[in-house]
């Protein structure tokens, strides 16, 4: 999933960014409220990690504006104010859930997870699609009863296959939620990815789940009706 850190302590939004990565995540992090404004409404995020006390723009104000322009994206906001009021103050505006500074690392991903557990309808913490199997906390794949060892990135585009089965994905939609801002849209670096995870679902001729769809994208489904 791709998610957008707004937060002006520079060596704790690099902290944030490294574990979100090592989940298999894309991050993009900004120091800048205007700037993170434009980031949040201009980009189909995942989710917003974000502070409130920030220069430029106020991190509530952007919460607002998000909510008005009726974007349903996680928010989590990230602050060191602590009372009952601010917290009950961010929850009405719109926030979906609420972490205080200080915080453990642990706490604030596993919060993250809980967040897009939620968004999706899906309590457990196992993603399942025919024999193929996505245990999120343990990072564990299956196919069958066989384990396979995937890169943080090919992680997180299965993941996203696996949240979205049946559901035709362009190569664009694709990089905007598994790749950050540092995705060169000039190559063909989805279509490698997709081809490295083929190669290692299909490693031992099981049937094919992720089937191009010409001149869209792919679609994860048993049967082949991209191409009749």
């Amino acid at each position: 999933m791709r998610i957008l850190i707004i937060e002006d302590e520079k060596k704790l939004a690099g902290f944030i960014r490294r574990a979100l990565r090592e989940d298999g995540h894309a991050a993009d992090y900004c120091h800048d409220g205007t700037e993170g404004a434009a980031m949040a409404l201009g980009v189909n995020y995942d989710a917003i990690i974000l502070d409130l006390q920030l220069p430029g723009r106020d991190g509530m104000s952007i919460l607002r504006e998000i909510r008005e322009k009726k974007k349903s994206t996680a928010v989590l906001i990230l602050t060191a104010r602590d009372t009952v009021k601010d917290r009950v103050l961010g929850l009405n505006e719109g926030a979906d859930d609420y972490l205080v500074k200080p915080f453990a690392l642990d706490e604030l991903r596993a919060r993250v997870r809980a967040i897009f557990r939620r968004g999706s309808g899906t309590p457990a913490t196992v993603l399942k699609y025919s024999d193929l199997t996505m245990k999120l906390i343990d990072r564990v794949v299956l196919r069958g009863n066989r384990e396979i060892t995937l890169t943080h990135r090919e992680f997180s585009l299965l993941e996203y296959f696996l949240r979205n089965p049946g559901a035709v994905l362009s190569r664009t939609s694709i990089a905007e939620h598994v790749w950050d801002y540092d995705f060169d849209w000039g190559s063909n670096v989805v279509d490698v990815f997709v081809n490295q995870l083929r190669k290692k679902t299909e490693e031992h001729s099981e049937p094919r789940l992720i089937h191009t769809v010409r001149g869209v994208g792919y679609v994860l489904r048993e049967a082949d009706r991209a191409n009749p």
